[in-house]
């Protein structure tokens, strides 16, 4: 057989296995952290509070554009609201994609090609949610800001905005969101490596098809005038045995006899006769 894009078994199984409760343990407080964080839990005192240490620019950009009839600025992404909702949905739609993934491993139709399509996407998604997260802030240009500052500073600057617990949370999403980036960055690469051409790969042949095969074979043996080898020897079916010319075809037990005997007749004697 040559190569196969479809039907191709995965070189190693239990990395696979290890990698889904794996992510799961990050999807699931990812999915927690981002519902906390709809829909501005801490991203516009975030903004405001890194202004005031003139780390970023201002949130008061906007209101300062429509009092002065100004165009509308461009809200940098990682203070914009399309970044949380954004969050969210991936994260909704990871578990789902999870729980797929998991019916389709135990009903082994998980195939490498589903997997590479699969890891290739979460990657992407995920990715840009870790560049909106840690993106730049360049709408003010006297307060440049490659980062936000609660992921490259000490969460000791929230102390006296009583945001101390905020900006832990928001560290700890953003670590696990690269977390889970990781995971499926790993999956991508197991899907990758068992696509690539394999001749021991190519020549194996599925469960389902070697049933096939022996089911097909059994019906072949089991049809009439049919005949099947085993260990080189040929059986074939047995004809009855049929009787001496001149014999009768009668059974003959030991009560047979006995009443042989009450009528005063031999069992044989009228066959030789």
């Amino acid at each position: 057989m040559g190569y196969r894009i479809m039907h191709r078994p995965w070189r190693a199984r239990k990395p696979l296995y290890w990698a889904m409760p794996l992510e799961l343990m990050g999807i699931i407080p990812l999915l927690i952290l981002f519902a906390l964080a709809q829909p501005d839990a801490w991203r516009t005192q975030f903004w405001r509070i890194g202004h005031l240490y003139k780390l970023n620019s201002s949130p008061n950009m906007l209101l300062y554009a429509y009092a002065n009839f100004r165009p509308l600025p461009t809200v940098p992404f990682v203070w914009s609201s399309t970044l949380t909702y954004f969050n969210v949905a991936i994260s909704i739609v990871a578990l789902f994609v999870l729980l797929a993934k998991m019916i389709a491993t135990i009903m082994k139709i998980y195939y490498p090609i589903f997997g590479l399509i699969v890891a290739t996407a979460l990657s992407a998604v995920f990715t840009v949610s870790v560049y909106g997260q840690a993106g730049p802030d360049y709408a003010d240009p006297r307060y440049p800001s490659p980062t936000p500052w609660y992921i490259r500073k000490s969460c000791d600057l929230a102390i006296p905005f009583n945001a101390v617990k905020s900006c832990h949370m928001a560290k700890g999403t953003f670590a696990v969101t690269i977390y889970l980036l990781s995971i499926y960055l790993f999956q991508v690469g197991l899907a990758l490596w068992a696509m690539w051409p394999n001749k021991m790969l190519d020549l194996y042949e599925d469960s389902d098809d070697e049933d096939e095969h022996s089911h097909l074979s059994r019906n072949r043996s089991n049809s009439p005038g049919g005949h099947r080898k085993d260990k080189g020897v040929e059986s074939v079916e047995m004809t009855p045995v049929t009787p001496f010319e001149g014999q009768q075809q009668m059974p003959f037990t030991p009560r047979t006899q006995a009443f042989h005997t009450l009528d005063r007749k031999l069992p044989f004697r009228d066959q030789y006769r």
